[in-house]
């Protein structure tokens, strides 16, 4: 088949092209590299069946001929990150949900109707107080935090801009809810909480957790993510359905802290602090987030082959190989110099 990736040079974008190129499948990607890496897709520039184009969708004159001889759509384009948030939430406004519509305009207006499949995020369900999320439940915000849930607004506007296209021009839509992926090329840079820990637990530097860290989160590995997004697209969904994707294990913030230190043998100090110290601004953290599965389980028959200990265990590996390769990069220079 014949793929477009909007997006693919990012985190879970990358890992997803390197799935279907192994599955035989013709990828052409399209990333602004503001978010992605142009190293993540560095193996793949030389595939045959790969391309590559260095744009941003809210402008790029190809998307629609790009849309047009796709037999699939993966939307993954956004700018993401709590930091890229509130620091820029204009742009996150903008860029989400123009370039989400534009990408459903392009492929309205072709005569074929490849399959899409949108990225979401569960974010959008902002305060639910639920023991888990699931694809029914009331949507709860706030008042205020304006810049800190300029995002989830971007993925619920897409959310409500594809199931309209979907509605009228028969477009077949899946909308993924992700729950917190983790796993080998997620950055954090821009706030994602397990890289950071790996990468500070493995450097022995302080860890730090913000609030009060009984906050729980539900981690899934991107290689497992990556296989539920693709048996989905190959499954005969109605238009505009919305499926929670992620594991269900939980974890709180201060255990998930202390779990890396444990599997790295750091002896790193785990401190707290307030989102104001880290960020900049107060704001209201979500308790609880972890998924109800019940309905992607009845679509696809899917078990994760990665448990959160394993990931970690991946992660710290690679960091430190990382750390060893960039030291010996160091002294090699200063001894050559």
């Amino acid at each position: 088949m014949r793929i477009l990736v909007t997006g693919g040079a990012g985190f879970i974008g990358s890992h997803l092209v390197e799935f279907l190129l192994s599955q035989g499948h013709s990828v052409h990607v399209v990333d602004d590299l503001s978010t992605g890496r142009a190293e993540n897709i560095a193996a793949f520039r030389d595939h045959p069946a790969f391309s590559f184009d260095q744009a941003d969708i809210v402008t790029w004159d190809g998307l629609w001929t790009a849309a047009r001889v796709a037999d699939q759509i993966y939307h993954l384009a956004a700018v993401v990150g709590v930091r890229r948030v509130l620091d820029d939430p204009i742009r996150v406004l903008a860029t989400n949900i123009a370039g989400t519509e534009r990408l459903l305009r392009a492929v309205a207006a072709g005569a074929r109707r490849p399959r899409m499949m949108m990225a979401s995020t569960s974010e959008v369900y902002g305060f639910n107080a639920n023991i888990s999320q699931s694809e029914a439940d009331q949507l709860t915000y706030k008042a205020g935090n304006w810049a800190r849930w300029s995002y989830a607004v971007t993925k619920l506007a897409g959310e409500h801009f594809a199931n309209a296209y979907a509605r009228e021009h028969d477009l077949p839509i899946t909308l993924m809810r992700f729950f917190n992926m983790v796993g080998p090329r997620q950055r954090g840079d821009y706030g994602m909480v397990l890289p950071n820990f790996v990468q500070r637990a493995a450097r022995g530097l302080p860890m730090t957790v913000y609030g009060d860290g009984r906050q729980t989160r539900s981690f899934c590995d991107v290689r497992d993510a990556v296989r539920m997004m693709t048996q989905l697209a190959a499954t005969d969904l109605p238009p505009g359905e919305v499926v929670n994707l992620g594991n269900d294990q939980e974890i709180s913030i201060s255990d998930l802290a202390t779990l890396v230190r444990r599997r790295a043998g750091s002896s790193s100090k785990i401190v707290h602090a307030s989102y104001a110290d880290g960020y900049g601004e107060h704001f209201d953290d979500v308790a609880r987030r972890r998924p109800d599965l019940i309905r992607l389980k009845s679509m696809i028959d899917f078990a994760p082959r990665w448990t959160l200990t394993e990931t970690i265990d991946d992660l710290i590996a690679r960091e430190r190989q990382w750390f060893s390769s960039r030291i010996r990069d160091v002294t090699a220079l200063v001894a050559a110099g």
